[in-house]
């Protein structure tokens, strides 16, 4: 068993459940991360784990987004998990970094996040669909930014003002991760 399958199951099995959807993602999650590695990495079948980074400012008003060249929309960073990154919480800041030239402290063992599996269009390519683990970070410093070759465009949006082009579900998202660093 990998490192990052041990996290990835860690972080299905201790999943704050608080509401019926929470349920159905994690019972979702748990089915392909059960006794083995699960699908960890992109060569492990069409559907696998991301990691993704939700990143705020201070005063939890602004959102870091890219926009994804093959989506087609606004989105958190982040990106496939590589044999290299010791848990699911690096990987996402390995995406932050590389998307958006943005850097944020290390989480600790303890951090929020929020469990996505979404269907991906045939721009994708082989990639069907993506079991996301959005990792939770505030920003003191948000530094200069940069746009990487997988991206448009990257920038700060105003939670009450978001785009338009954000994938289907992004706004819950976004809401639940607010209320839990509020919680």
């Amino acid at each position: 068993m990998s490192a990052l399958g041990a996290d990835i199951r860690r972080l299905v099995a201790g999943f704050p459940v608080t509401s019926d959807q929470d349920r159905v993602v994690q019972e979702d999650f748990a089915s392909f991360f059960s006794d083995d590695d699960g699908p960890v990495q992109r060569d492990d079948g069409p559907r696998h784990a991301t990691a993704s980074a939700f990143v705020f400012d201070r005063s939890l008003s602004r959102i870091l987004l890219v926009f994804h060249g093959k989506g087609r929309f606004w989105v958190q960073p982040g990106g496939h998990l590589e044999p290299g990154d010791g848990s699911v919480a690096d990987a996402a800041l390995r995406e932050l970094r590389e998307e958006t030239g943005v850097t944020a402290p290390p989480p600790g063992d303890s951090f929020v996040y929020d469990l996505d599996h979404h269907e991906l269009s045939a721009a994708f390519g082989r990639c069907a669909s993506h079991l996301d683990v959005g990792v939770l970070f505030v920003v003191t410093d948000e530094g200069a930014l940069r746009v990487s070759d997988e991206s448009e465009d990257v920038r700060w949006w105003p939670i009450d003002a978001l785009p338009d082009e954000v994938p289907p579900q992004f706004h819950r998202r976004v809401e639940h991760a607010l209320a839990r660093l509020r919680g």
